[in-house]
């Protein structure tokens, strides 16, 4: 070793975890070249925020906050990647209690009695907030026909309600999810779980309170909740940030209980960077759970930020947590199994520690990724290299070796050094091997 730091030949093992969350930072040396077309595709090319998509007889329908297409514009395609068919305003006249062009994130179920109930956010003329209303129709187009005459949650106290969700557990019980309005004067934000009936109209019980805004990136807005079980844990994704900018990202939080405590996420799940760019402000997030394969939907900016057009990932579970093909998850390379190299601590790397002195014939690094789908990916390796440029070899489940090339940074200059690879669908052992020169190696990142 040719480097300041003294050499220690120990072999040392250490569990293999897979951190999985998408990755914040900007991204570097990612050629195209070396880059998998696993970007999400954008399915509705003109303005579609919020999007809420549910599968009704074999049809998949979407519904959007209001534009120019109404109050609730509504399209349906037989795949989720489309194409698309707009079929027009699915709630041509708002609640008595509403008033116009403030038609927020609609959510539509069925309910047992086989009629299609809307949820939808609209301006109260009395309280001068957001509240929920509700809608009824026989049809998944509608023309859905709002219930009562006032709005079904409104609390204008705490800023008023946005963005309800309905939720149906394993056992059959009802719930709709929002979020309080807290942050439209300037308090923080909360998002809610409220029991009802089969009628999904019909409140049961005191509300429950699942997570509460906090963290700097959130300023002080977390939004669009949305909630499903996978295995015995559940999951709730969530928008957070400013939604007018390239800030806006998908996060999510895990419970083992319906109703908690949830812990959220250490890194968002999409934003911005985690993709490449290829959308911007990646929010108002639904998820589709079908037999063929889950999949996530959600809305970006698009037309020089003047719409938000509809996109779909693949979507996927790591032992009950998510997963998007094609947005980062970094995995620290400290946290896999080691041999003849060793762990040193810096500040200057992710979570403070980096692999180290993978200088011998048999020094490597084995992790395990996970995908969502079979097919290509790339493996970004985030090193620093000290003395001229350095190489490793980089086999996936002990397949052909491929050469990752690290161009020398000098030491604690983290750069990422990007190799295609073909991955299986779950998970997968990735191994970086010394091949010549030194190299430190702080993580890996999938997409």
């Amino acid at each position: 070793m040719l480097n300041s730091r003294s050499p220690l030949a120990i072999a040392c093992r250490a569990l293999a975890v897979a951190a999985i969350a998408a990755v914040t930072v900007p991204l570097a040396l990612a050629t195209p070249a070396a880059a998998a077309t696993t970007a999400p595709a954008m399915v509705i090319g003109s303005d579609f925020p919020d999007p809420d998509v549910t599968k009704f007889d074999g049809v998949y329908y979407a519904y959007s906050t209001n534009n120019g297409n109404g109050n609730v514009p509504v399209a349906s395609a037989t795949s989720l990647t489309g194409p698309w068919t707009r079929r027009g305003n699915a709630l041509p006249t708002l609640g008595s209690w509403a008033s116009g062009g403030l038609t927020w994130a609609p959510d539509v179920s069925r309910r047992a009695d086989g009629k299609y109930l809307l949820y939808y956010t609209a301006r109260s003329v009395s309280a001068g907030r957001q509240c929920i209303g509700a809608a009824l129709a026989t049809s998944p187009t509608g023309p859905f026909t709002p219930i009562g005459t006032q709005p079904l949650i409104c609390n204008g106290a705490e800023g008023g309600d946005i963005d309800p969700s309905s939720y149906t557990d394993t056992n059959g019980a009802r719930y709709l999810l929002y979020k309080d309005d807290g942050n439209a004067i300037g308090q923080p934000t909360s998002l809610w779980l409220q029991g009802v009936a089969a009628d999904g109209v019909t409140l049961q019980g005191a509300r429950v309170e699942l997570l509460r805004s906090g963290r700097a990136e959130e300023a002080g807005v977390i939004e669009a909740p949305v909630l499903t079980k996978v295995g015995t844990q559940y999951v709730l994704f969530y928008s957070l940030g400013g939604y007018g900018g390239d800030g806006y990202q998908t996060s999510y939080a895990t419970a083992t209980a319906l109703t908690g405590p949830y812990t959220k996420a250490y890194r968002s799940l999409i934003t911005t960077d985690s993709v490449n760019g290829t959308v911007r402000g990646p929010g108002g997030a639904d998820v589709v759970r079908d037999a063929a394969g889950d999949s996530i939907v959600f809305h970006g900016w698009i037309n020089n930020y003047s719409a938000r057009g509809m996109y779909v990932a693949a979507l996927g579970w790591a032992g009950g947590f998510p997963v998007v093909r094609g947005s980062r998850v970094r995995t620290e390379t400290e946290r896999g199994t080691l041999n003849h190299c060793d762990i040193r601590d810096t500040t200057t790397a992710s979570q403070g520690q980096v692999v180290a002195h993978i200088d011998y014939a048999d020094s490597w690094v084995e992790l395990s990724v996970f995908a969502p789908r079979a097919g290509g990916y790339t493996v970004n390796v985030a090193y620093s290299a000290g003395f001229g440029d350095a190489q490793h070899t980089l086999t996936v489940n002990g397949g052909s070796p491929v050469t990752v090339n690290y161009p020398d940074t000098g030491w604690e200059t983290w750069r990422q050094a990007p190799a295609g690879v073909t991955l299986n669908a779950g998970w997968n052992t990735v191994r970086l091997t010394f091949l010549s020169r030194w190299a430190e190696l702080d993580y890996i990142e999938v997409a």
